[in-house]
């Protein structure tokens, strides 16, 4: 297994039998969906990066609607599968293991896009303008993306994040890209940072401390950068952070 092959399954390790990938919040997400009037009753929904399936499981619950459940780690869709199955609701969900850059769905078939943190793989002009040819006539895209909240950021930060993410960018900006690639803003929301650690850094620390004592360098490697990371959220956290595009196709 190549370097970054292992990097990328360490990181898949320490986030096993998390619900959640990433910063997220089921309260917030409901009012993100109470913000859209536009969908029909039985949307074709796509959840693209959708690890372990936090976000398909509360929309295939919310919409009693089929949810395509796209991600490359076939680890996460299993945890989804068996979740699904739990719910009694494994009917609505297809786990789709595959490249979310290069999905091979007829054009026009999804009624509501939804993706928590995963379109900074494509970046995030690219993720829109590979994912609108498949949005139908009017619908809806729901794209988290870390960005800065400011144009006036930190030096710590933006150090961090030109290493992290080269092409971050602030909200103007991807509402720029968004514009530019076949999309109508409809709003920006920002997810509040209590998300950050009640959901996501708090059991993902749990994960942590329990592979403390692992003689795996690259483990060790991945548990000292997700440190670096909460510790420089925890000093920074209103320059930057996740904020939700609701997106129309147009």
């Amino acid at each position: 297994m190549e370097e970054q092959d292992k990097y990328i399954q360490a990181l898949i390790n320490l986030h096993i039998d998390l619900e959640r990938q990433g910063p997220g919040d089921t309260n917030f997400s409901n009012h993100i969906l109470s913000l859209i009037k536009e969908l029909p009753v039985n949307p074709r929904i796509a959840d693209i990066g959708c690890g372990a399936g936090a976000g398909t499981l509360f929309l295939a619950d919310k919409f009693k609607s089929k949810v395509r459940a796209v991600d490359f780690s076939r680890e996460f869709l299993s945890e989804l599968i068996n979740r699904a199955k739990q719910r009694r609701i494994e009917h609505l969900v297809e786990a789709i293991e595959c490249d979310m850059g290069n999905l091979d769905w007829k054009p026009a078939t999804i009624d509501l896009l939804w993706s928590e943190g995963a379109a900074y793989n494509l970046t995030f002009e690219g993720a829109l303008k590979t994912w609108r040819p498949l949005m139908a006539a009017n619908g809806i895209a729901v794209i988290s993306e870390m960005n800065y909240f400011t144009t006036e950021v930190p030096e710590p930060v933006r150090v961090y994040w030109q290493k992290a993410y080269p092409t971050i960018g602030n909200e103007s900006e991807n509402a720029n890209y968004a514009n530019s690639s076949g999309f109508e803003i409809l709003g920006i929301h920002r997810l509040p940072s209590k998300a950050w650690w009640d959901n996501y850094y708090g059991p993902l620390r749990e994960n942590m401390n329990s592979f403390k004592h692992s003689e795996d360098r690259i483990m060790q490697s991945v548990i000292k950068e997700t440190e670096e990371e909460m510790k420089l959220f925890e000093k920074y956290e209103k320059y930057y952070g996740y904020s939700f595009y609701i997106m129309k196709a147009v």
